[in-house]
C-alpha cells in the first residue's frame, strides 16, 4: 500500500471470483487490501472478474459478487452488464462500474450498453476490448466518454465517433 501512496494512485482494485475453488482466498484477499487501504484513504474498487463463464452468470449471480464485495468494503465494484442488470443495482449498496464484456459486433453495440447501464443505474465503465480493438480507438473514447460525462444519446455519441473518426482519417 505504501507504493500506492506513493505513486498517488486514486484507488487500488482486486477481482473477486465468487462460485470457484478461489472464491475464499480472493474474498479474503479483499477484505485485506480494504483494511490496508483505509488507513490511507485509499478505496478499493471490488471486481467481479467471471472470465470464459461469463454466459453463466446472471443478475441473480452478480447481484450476489457485487453484494459481497460492497460488504467486505469495496468503495466501488467493476462488474459485466447484464439483462436485468437494474436487479444488480438495486442489491449493491456502492457506486458501480460495468466491464465492456467481449468485443461486440459493433461501435454502436458499445454506447448502447453504456447508455443503458447508465441509465439503470450504473456510475461509469471500466471498458478495454470495446475501446482498443476498435478500428478507431480514439473515436470510441470520445464518444463513450460523451455518454458518460456528458449524457449524450445513443444516436448523438453516434455522431461525435464518426466525427472523430473523419477527422482521424483527414489527419492521415
Amino acid at each position: 500500500m505504501e507504493e500506492a501512496v506513493r505513486l498517488n494512485v486514486a484507488a487500488v482494485a482486486l477481482s473477486i471470483f465468487v462460485g470457484t475453488e478461489h472464491e475464499r482466498q480472493t474474498l479474503l484477499s479483499l477484505s485485506q487490501l480494504v483494511n490496508e487501504g483505509e488507513p490511507y484513504g485509499i478505496p478499493v474498487v471490488a471486481v467481479t472478474a467471471v472470465g470464459r463463464e461469463l454466459d453463466k452468470r446472471d443478475s441473480r449471480f452478480l447481484s450476489l459478487a457485487c453484494r459481497i464485495a460492497a460488504e467486505l468494503g469495496a468503495r466501488i465494484v467493476k462488474t459485466y452488464y447484464c439483462e436485468d442488470f437494474e436487479k444488480v443495482v438495486e442489491g449493491c449498496p456502492v457506486p458501480l462500474v460495468i466491464a465492456g464484456g467481449p468485443k461486440l459486433a459493433t461501435e454502436r453495440d458499445a454506447l448502447q450498453m453504456t447508455h443503458e447501464a447508465l441509465a439503470i443505474g450504473a456510475v461509469g465503465v471500466d471498458m478495454g476490448r470495446n475501446i482498443w480493438q476498435s478500428d478507431y480507438p480514439v473515436p470510441m473514447i470520445k464518444a463513450i466518454r460523451a455518454v458518460v460525462h456528458d449524457g449524450v444519446t445513443v444516436d448523438e455519441a453516434c455522431d461525435i465517433f464518426e466525427r472523430a473518426k473523419s477527422e482521424t482519417l483527414a489527419a492521415v
